[in-house]
């Protein structure tokens, strides 16, 4: 599978879009560059909310691996993002080109490094790669499939997850200009923790909250006035991530000041009086000479 990013990730294809060499070849060749800015944090996250789910054709019992590939150092947290993934046991690749942060890479990849960060100067250079990541990713599923194996223990996750793992009934409501209740019906099997990532839908710094897998609510706080947010809920098992809760709202514009009047004129003054605005701490008055000819 396969996703571009810059201030928006997209997916160019998932997991189950072919079936055979030749057909991923194809897909390649045919890929349009995605320029733009460089928010790899949401771009994780992105993978992990779209790519990594059974109905992208993950499969539950397949190892996961994501090769994350940038020419650039991240305008978002993509530290915190990585993090989540690989407490998750998905494992990072890292692969920089011209710009790229070397310290980044070293943050998002997972251990060892010297298996999963690679440099290049520029990308004609990505071909010398190839070979030996190849050679690396195969041989690092062969290993943690091999550990998975040993022992006669077998992992409690059905091969699908439906109603039984995933929350529904996602509700947002006391929505203000700052903040805004989540509500949602837990799973049949109650998870370990969800993960609630947020962040406004034009592109922005996603934050994340993780919360007891008893817990059905939550309050976000500190949001910006009259922006539109996307909201996931995610259930966290200890061996598989169940469906995420999607929803989309918006908060609401910062109140207006109301019925400014104007009394007790004189040569040099004048008192202003208005209606309050709910939530403001201060108030800025402008004030300037009426241009020539205009009504004072």
């Amino acid at each position: 599978g396969l996703s571009q990013y810059s201030s928006d990730p997209r997916t160019e294809w998932d997991l189950s879009a072919y079936s055979t060499r030749e057909q991923v070849l194809e897909a390649v060749r045919n890929l349009r560059y995605k320029g733009g800015n460089t928010f790899t944090g949401l771009a994780l996250t992105h993978v992990l909310e779209q790519n990594l789910k059974a109905d992208a054709g993950a499969r539950l019992e397949a190892e996961k691996l994501v090769i994350l590939l940038t020419d650039g150092k991240s305008q978002d947290d993509a530290n915190l993002a990585a993090q989540t993934l690989k407490n998750l046991g998905i494992e990072i690749f890292a692969i920089g080109v011209k710009n790229a942060d070397e310290a980044e890479l070293k943050q998002v990849a997972s251990e060892p490094l010297e298996l999963t960060v690679y440099n290049v100067l520029d990308f004609p250079l990505l071909s010398s790669l190839v070979g030996r990541l190849t050679q690396v990713l195969c041989t690092r599923i062969k290993e943690r499939s091999n550990k998975e194996n040993t022992g006669s223990t077998v992992k409690d996750t059905p091969v699908n997850a439906g109603p039984q793992l995933s929350p529904t009934d996602l509700k947002i409501s006391a929505v203000t200009s700052k903040s805004m209740h989540l509500t949602w019906s837990p799973p049949l099997r109650p998870p370990k923790k969800y993960r609630i990532v947020y962040y406004p839908s034009k592109g922005g710094i996603p934050k994340e909250v993780v919360v007891d897998g008893a817990v059905s609510s939550l309050q976000l706080s500190n949001l910006t006035s009259h922006t539109e947010y996307l909201v996931s809920v995610f259930p966290v098992y200890d061996t598989v991530v169940g469906d995420g809760l999607r929803g989309v709202t918006s908060t609401l514009p910062l109140s207006s000041p109301r019925s400014l009047r104007v009394s007790e004129l004189s040569h040099n003054s004048i008192r202003l009086s208005w209606k309050a605005s709910q939530g403001a701490t201060h108030y800025l008055v402008l004030c300037s000479t009426a241009p020539d000819g205009a009504e004072d």
